[in-house]
Order: C-alpha cells, then structure tokens, then sequence
C-alpha cells in the first residue's frame, strides 16, 4: 500500500474474515486503498506495529460489528477499536472517521460495542454484502472536498440506497440533494448549528460523529461535577504478546496508582473500583463519570527481556479529550524512577503543586533490582487473586522471593506483613500467634526501611488489635497509618474498623464514608461502612448500604443475613437486639 494515510482500516473479529473479504474486495474494485491484514501483513511487518501504524494514518476507520463481536469479550479487535476512538479524541469534531458497518442484526445500542461507534450513523451490509450506494459513500467521505463530513450525518440518500440502516436523529438540513455546491452549503450551515448548540449536546457532543442530545442528556452532562483533583488509574493493556505477562501491566498500573495515592491533594479510586472496568468496552470520560472523577489515567506495557515500553495518557474526564500522553523506552532496572517521573508529571498536569516530601513519596520503599521487581509484581496479582480463595502461598512466595533478591526492599516486607495477616484469619488458633508474630516482623522491618509507608502502619496496628490486643500500641500505630495513607482506601477501611470497636462512631464513620468515595465499586468497602452503622445502631441506614453491598456481591450471604437481621431490629426498633 504505498499511500496508507487515505485508506480505509477494516477492522474485524477472526470468525467474520469471509464477510470483512466481501467488503475489502468491493472497496478495492473501485479503486479504494484498504488495510486488510490478511493480504498487507507480510513475513518481514511486526504485526502490532503495523496495525498502530495504519490505525493512526489511515482516513477512515470501518469497524465490522456482529455478533461475534458481541459474544467475543477478548480479541485484537478490541484493541483496534480502542485506538480509533483514542485517536478521535485528537480529531475535529466534523471530521469524518469512524464508519461502522453491521454485518447481521446486531442492535446498533449493543452495550458491548464502544459508545463512540454507537453515537454515528451505521450501515447495514447483511453477509458483508456491499452495494454500489456504499462504495460511492465512502469515496464521498474519503475525497478532500468533503473529508469534513460528519460519520453520523453522511447524505440521507447514501444512506437509504447503501443499505437498511438503523435511523439516528441527524439535523433536518442535511436532507438535501448531494450536488456538491449544495453539500458544501449544508456543511457550512452544519458547523455553525453544532458550534452554536454546543452547549446543549450530549456527553461526547464536541467529539466526532455526535448529534444534539436531548435535553434529559444535558441535564446529565452539566450534573457531572467531579471533586477536583481526583483521578483513576486504568489497568494497562499487556502488550508483550504474552498472556502470562498480564500480572506485569496490572503491577505496573497499581504501582502508579499507589504512588499516586500518597499525594495527599490527590484523591484517586482504589484499586478494586478502577480495575473494575478491566475489559470492558467504555471510554475513558464514561468511566470518569462512573467513577465520579476529573481524570482517567490509561496506558499499554510492552515487556521484552530487561527492557519495557510503557505508553501513558491522560484524559479529561468531562471531554474526553487528551491532556497528555507520553512513551518511555527503559530499562526495568529504572521502573521505580520512571513510576515517579509519570506521577509527578501526572500530578503537574492536574495542577498539583509538589513539595520536595511530596517527590519523595512517589517512590517510597521501592527498589532497583529488576528481578524483585518483578517478583514483586508477581506477588501483587497472587495476592488479589487469593481473595476469593483464601490461598495466598503463592503470594507469599512471591513477595519472599522479591526480599531474597532485595533485602532491602520495604514494600515486598509491608505486602508480606499483610498477606501473612490475612493468612491469620484463616487459620486455627494454635498457628495464629507465629503467624502474627511474623506480620509483625515483617511490618517492623518494612517501617524501619520507609517509616512513612502508611500501610505498613496499618499492618503493624493490625497485629496489635489482634490476640491478645494492645490497644494503645494499636491506635498509635494506626494514626499513623491515616496520618501518612489519607488517599488509602484500605487504611481508611481498616481504621474505620478499628474506630468502631472502640465506640468513636463519629470517627469510624467519616472513615468509613472516605473508603467508599476512595473504593466506590468495592463491595468489601460498603460492607464495612455497614457494620458500623450497625454497631452504631443506624440501622436504616445500613440497610441501603447492605442493598449496595449485596448488588456489587451477590454471592455473598453475609450480606443477606445481616440485612435480614438489621431489618428486624428497625422494625422492632430494639435498640441494642441486633447482634451482627
């Protein structure tokens, strides 16, 4: 292909190759260039490279949508997807881009297709059958005179005679005769309607292929008021061509996260919320409003051998639009400097003004041994998959493996004080009393590397809360922990907890109130904030909290019994009956 920038990108799930064939093959009679990988990528093209490559030159991207596409929850092609609708924030808001072509009955509200595809006109081509109508369309939106074309508002008569097409609302001007005088004319007329009703369009209105929205959909756009510098950090995309490197991209994107969470005029949404949309086919600024945050921080990693490329960018989460992106060629030797290189800049960029203290936090208790670090990793991904099961060996090797390669690494030491505290839970009581002693030494010796890790604070109040409790040496330790982790949803947790224990509900419920706003999509984290209200006799309260608990746990049959059991005491009105 030698002029990739005016060819048409056909993206396609694997099982619909024969009908994206039939389509590639009409547009190419016609003298069409078109990207299709089957026939463009040859022995010597590194094939991730050139589908980045072509996604970002190419003048029209033409999505396959099926069902296939449907049912498939993983594909390249949705990786695809995600870089055309990456790069339209990047675009003029009337530039024509994304046409997305059905090829069955696929309904064009699919939830599974991005918002981005839903919110432009789409063409249907049944079998990938492809009418003269279509063809001429898209050498319509791919010639310069008319390259500014919106997708949604393409001429009503390419649309009828292309193929049945599902109706979308598209100003009534546009429904005139394509003679080119007056298609130009509807354009101009076009651009001064959407500039003077910007304000009334939908969420994504300013972006490629939007329409006015109603106004119930103003209303919403105008609702969403964000805290301000508040921010989600997305699971990165693994891109080392590698399933089993996934623990490396999720370790990468905690490890940012946390960092981040320790600038205390951040508030960033904890882990469990923000990884909550791993896979699933939402843009950044719906996952902004979903999470109720100003910012989403999303990117890819690409491991090869001692050497990683990691791709960050920041997006508005009101617009849409990129703030800033970066790529870092490094070493995994420098991946704790290049952690805090990509949050200060992060913090810059959302104007938070950092101290020297601040700088320093970024990467408290980290290391520059490749191998922990990777270890380390590891050990984070074991951990979150141990807490459905409660078996968190693996875990702890893992973390004992990154201290064997680095002693000195304090953050390997916290995880393994709070995987061994977890491990406590599940035991019997003739184990327990080794077990805490071994968190505790563990805690101690994290403190003793990085005194200002506020989670190992947390861990070491924790082993002294537990047994046979010191509750002094538990409550300074776990001041410290709010102290120095205030943007910690799991400190906030664990204090809140201990809070209440202590009858200071007043305290243990802002804690309690800040994990859920920190942790919003975290079942564990309602859970907690209702057995204080409980404990607290507010059980009215804690029974919208348990319904919030039980929606994002339905398994869990805690949370059934306690609701059935708090709902008595509220009828009754018993104060004190409900033994939870």
């Amino acid at each position: 292909m030698t002029d990739p920038g005016g060819a048409v990108f056909l993206s396609y799930a694997s099982q619909d190759a024969e009908a994206a064939q039939k389509i590639c093959e009409a547009l190419r009679i016609s003298g069409i260039e078109v990207w299709f990988d089957q026939s463009e990528l040859r022995g010597g093209d590194v094939w991730d490279q050139s589908i980045r490559k072509q996604i970002k030159s190419c003048a029209l991207f033409l999505p396959v949508i099926s069902h296939t596409t449907h049912d498939r929850r993983e594909g390249y092609f949705r990786l695809e997807w995600k870089l055309a609708v990456d790069r339209c924030h990047l675009m003029d808001a009337n530039l024509a881009f994304l046409l997305p072509v059905a090829i069955d009955d696929t309904r064009d509200d699919d939830e599974r297709v991005p918002e981005r595809f839903r919110e432009v006109q789409w063409t249907r081509l049944p079998g990938g059958d492809t009418p003269p109508a279509f063809v001429e369309r898209v050498k319509r939106l791919l010639s310069p005179e008319l390259s500014q074309e919106p997708t949604a508002t393409a001429p009503a008569n390419a649309r009828v005679a292309a193929a049945p097409t599902t109706p979308k609302p598209v100003p009534a001007s546009w429904r005139s005769k394509p003679a080119l005088l007056a298609t130009i004319a509807v354009v101009v007329v076009a651009l001064g309607y959407l500039a003077a009703n910007r304000l009334v369009l939908s969420k994504h209105g300013a972006e490629v292929g939007a329409v006015p929205g109603s106004a119930a959909q103003s209303a919403a756009a105008t609702a969403f008021n964000p805290p301000p510098h508040s921010i989600a950090v997305l699971p990165f995309l693994n891109m080392s061509g590698d399933a089993n490197q996934e623990y490396f991209s999720d370790g990468v994107s905690e490890e940012l996260l946390d960092a981040l969470s320790r600038l205390k005029e951040l508030q960033v949404v904890a882990r469990t919320s923000s990884f909550s949309f791993k896979h699933q086919d939402l843009d950044a600024s719906a996952i902004a409003r979903k999470l109720n945050v100003g910012a989403v921080l999303e990117g890819s990693v690409r491991r090869s051998g001692r050497n990683v490329r990691i791709a960050v960018q920041l997006i508005n989460g009101k617009t849409g639009f990129q703030i800033w992106g970066q790529t870092y060629d490094r070493v995994l030797d420098d991946a704790l400097k290049l952690q805090s290189e990509v949050a200060s800049t992060v913090a810059e960029h959302l104007e938070v003004k950092l101290t020297g203290e601040d700088s320093a936090k970024l990467a408290l208790g980290g290391t520059r041994n490749a191998a922990a670090y990777d270890a380390y990793l590891l050990g984070l991904q074991r951990y979150e998959e141990a807490y459905e099961s409660s078996d968190y060996a693996a875990a702890l090797a893992a973390f004992d493996r990154a201290i064997a390669l680095d002693p000195d690494f304090a953050l390997a030491y916290a995880r393994r004080a709070a995987t061994l505290a977890y491990i406590y839970r599940s035991r019997d009581a003739s184990t327990r009393p080794q077990l805490k002693a071994q968190a505790r030494a563990a805690a101690e010796h994290a403190l003793a590397l990085a005194p200002q890790l506020g989670e190992a604070h947390l861990v070491l109040a924790y082993t002294y809360y537990r047994g046979e409790p010191d509750l002094a040496a538990a409550a300074r330790e776990y001041d410290q922990a709010v102290a120095l982790a205030p943007g910690s949803a799991w400190v906030q947790r664990g204090f809140a907890w201990f809070a209440s224990f202590l009858g200071h509900f007043d305290v243990a419920l802002r804690a309690a109130r800040r994990a859920v706003t920190l942790d919003a999509r975290n079942g564990r984290t309602h859970e907690v904030l209702a057995e204080v209200l409980i404990s607290a006799r507010r059980y009215r309260e804690a029974l919208g909290v348990l319904d919030d608990a039980i929606a994002l746990l339905p398994g869990n049959q805690w949370d059934r019994v306690a609701s059935a059991e708090c709902s008595d005491c509220f009828r009754a009105d018993r104060a004190g009956s409900c033994d939870l």
